[in-house]
């Protein structure tokens, strides 16, 4: 019987470690946290849960993997009833615009601007064309004060890293003073420019290298810390 309660004891401890490392990690990689990290770790640290709850027996350790792993999962962002909102406003919005608006698989609500949609040819001045989306997107984070918002801008692999990046972080950068000039606060901003890295399509055809100028806006909604 104290075995089994110092087991039980010991699985807890271990799922509120994981928690712990699944909050760390979102806060130190906004762009790359997503639940299939978390379910990863929760598989990782799952299989020494079910380890523990049963003894050591193998089937509790292919159990308590499958039951880390589902754990883990939830250790991404939250998808609520106000990102659905503001997502289907934006898709109104930014309809005829070739601004995309979507959920992404770790639950974050993204906006897809093309560079050749929202800025001039080698500038960082934001087009007009674009306010309306900028001041909705301003309105629901207004509504919403514990969102946050990422924003990474990139460019194709043509011009130089001399020019490339400073032109990506500073597109991030007007569309951050943009909202911040509708009342949105710059701490809950982060901006980020790539250059060429991570390229969505081939930079060998006109069509990639459009699609890879662009700035990428995240909104997320983070899961309250435990305790």
């Amino acid at each position: 019987m104290i075995r089994s309660v110092n087991r039980a004891a010991a699985a807890a401890m271990c799922v509120a470690m994981l928690a712990g490392c699944s909050q760390q990690y979102a806060a130190n990689n906004p762009g790359a946290t997503s639940a299939a990290t978390g379910a990863g770790l929760g598989a990782a640290g799952g299989a020494l849960i079910g380890a523990l709850a049963s003894g050591g027996q193998a089937r509790g350790t292919v159990i308590g993997a499958l039951g880390g792993a589902a754990a883990g999962a939830l250790g991404g962002y939250l998808w609520n009833q106000h990102l659905e909102a503001q997502k289907q406003a934006l898709q109104r919005t930014a309809q005829g615009t070739g601004v995309q608006v979507s959920q992404t698989a770790d639950n974050r609500l993204k906006l897809n601007v093309p560079a050749d949609a929202g800025f001039a040819t080698g500038s960082a001045t934001l087009n007009p064309r674009l306010y309306p989306i900028l001041d909705q997107l301003g309105q629901g984070l207004q509504q919403n004060p514990t969102e946050t918002v990422q924003i990474i801008g990139y460019t194709d692999s043509t011009g130089s890293n001399a020019i490339n990046y400073p032109l990506s972080d500073n597109r991030a950068a007007s569309v951050k003073t943009y909202l911040v000039s509708r009342g949105i606060s710059g701490q809950r901003i982060a901006t980020r420019g790539m250059g060429p890295q991570d390229p969505v399509a081939s930079n060998a055809t006109a069509a990639g290298r459009a699609a890879n100028r662009r700035v990428d806006i995240y909104v997320a909604f983070p899961p309250q810390p435990a305790g």
